[in-house]
């Protein structure tokens, strides 16, 4: 059980501590609850931090039950099993994400002058979120990340149940995992301290990491 966000990224960050102080290394937060833990991250191993921006589709009526997930690029992952178990028509799915590819606009927006945007190409990027449920995030994340050429792929979560555990490894150089569980009921299960992460504090985490590395690095 981890006390909040930031003592999940403390844990992490230890387990990566042989990427610290290096400047071909970028760490990239989920916004938002995940940029909490990549902030941590970033912070003890003294590396760049940015954003990528990714959205949850949830299912009309249950959005905290994931049936796919879009990401800037026109990226879009749909679980078809899962749609087609819940009875979902086309038109609500198009509906659902139109709905969401508004909303990864806006953030698009709202957070561009506070970022930094870092060349991603032949960096080493370590992918972070507050934990992963589905992978359908995640996957989008890659799939985005896989476009623009790193050097390598890390994905680092504190708690994900198995059949995720195995969707993400097969697509990346390395996951780490602190927890894997498989009784997972949600995300917020595993934590004492799970509120809301604000656009506002998106934006002030992303201010605050210029001071962990060289600015023109």
């Amino acid at each position: 059980m981890f006390r909040n966000r930031a003592d999940a990224g403390h844990r992490l960050a230890q387990r990566l501590i042989g990427y610290a102080n290096r400047e071909d290394v970028i760490v990239l937060g989920l916004p938002r609850g995940g940029v909490p833990v990549a902030f941590e991250v970033a912070r003890q191993l003294r590396v760049a931090l940015d954003i990528l921006l990714v959205r949850k589709v949830g299912a009309p009526g249950q959005p905290e039950l994931a049936m796919g997930a879009i990401a800037s690029g026109g990226i879009t992952i749909l679980d078809h099993q899962l749609i087609r178990h819940l009875n979902i028509n086309e038109q609500e799915l198009a509906l659902t994400v139109a709905r969401e590819e508004e909303e990864l606009r806006r953030r698009e927006q709202l957070y561009k002058d506070v970022r930094k945007v870092k060349e991603i190409r032949d960096r080493c990027a370590i992918v972070v979120d507050d934990g992963i449920a589905t992978g359908a995030s995640m996957l989008a994340a890659i799939e985005v990340l896989h476009s623009q050429k790193p050097s390598k792929i890390i994905v680092a979560a504190p708690v994900a149940p198995p059949y995720a555990e195995r969707e993400i490894k097969a697509v990346v150089d390395e996951f780490i995992c602190l927890y894997v569980s498989e009784y997972f009921p949600a995300v917020g299960f595993f934590y004492h301290d799970f509120s809301q992460v604000g656009d506002e504090e998106v934006r002030s985490f992303l201010s605050h990491a210029t001071y962990f590395v060289d600015p023109d690095a």
